[in-house]
Parts: structure tokens; C-alpha cells; sequence
């Protein structure tokens, strides 16, 4: 059964990438446009990894990273920061929030694959 992927990116455009990227390895894909949306759909569907920008309308990524890992049932859950953020400062906040790994913007499709496949072997 494919592993499943919920993307969290309030660009269009990137979520198609990664979409793309990702259905071409084999991996179902669900998507949101921001972090509020990204709950309501783990409110319905279960997935392997997380993948999430950090600035975002009405919930940013940090927060929506801090609610899923509030619920036990996502404690394990892969969350992969996307984004063009990539000062120390920031991934120290997705640390504390609970992210698992970052990539930084622009990204090739062999990287994210090659960290996704990591975290979710």
C-alpha cells in the first residue's frame, strides 16, 4: 500500500511540485492550503509524513506543527519542514515545535525524496 503524504503550502504551485514529485515515486498525496485546513484533513485521513511551509494565512506552520503533535495519535508522525527559511533561529523553532527534518526552497525533487524515504522508510 502507498504511503501517504500530506502536503501543507499555501502556494499552489509548490504544492503541485511536490504533489508531482511525490505521486511519481508511488506515494498518495493530500494536500492543504494552511496549517488550519492541514488539521481538518487529519481530522479525516491518516498519513505516514507531514510536509509543511512555515509562513502561511490563518495558521502558520510552527502552530500547525505544535497542534499535531499534540495529539497522541501524531506523536510519531514525520513532519517535514518546507520552506525558504533557513536560518538557525527557524529550524530551532521547528525543533521545538516537533519537526522531524528541513528542506530549504528551491528543492530538487531527488532531495525531497531522498529525506522523505528517510523518515518514512
Amino acid at each position: 500500500m502507498a504511503k501517504r503524504v500530506l502536503t501543507v503550502d499555501d502556494s499552489k504551485t509548490m504544492r503541485d511540485m511536490v504533489a508531482f514529485t511525490l505521486k511519481n515515486a508511488g506515494f498518495d498525496v493530500v494536500e492543504a492550503e494552511d496549517g488550519q485546513k492541514g488539521l481538518t484533513v487529519l481530522g479525516s485521513a491518516s498519513v505516514d509524513v507531514i510536509i509543511t511551509d512555515v509562513n502561511m494565512p490563518n495558521m502558520d506552520g510552527m502552530t500547525f506543527i505544535r497542534h499535531v503533535r499534540s495529539q497522541p495519535q501524531f506523536k510519531a508522525t514525520p513532519i517535514l519542514v518546507l520552506t525558504t527559511e533557513g536560518s538557525d533561529e527557524t529550524k530551532q523553532k521547528g525543533r521545538e515545535a516537533g519537526a522531524t527534518g528541513w528542506i530549504v526552497k528551491p528543492f530538487s525533487p531527488e532531495k525531497l525524496l531522498q529525506v522523505v524515504n528517510k523518515v518514512c522508510p
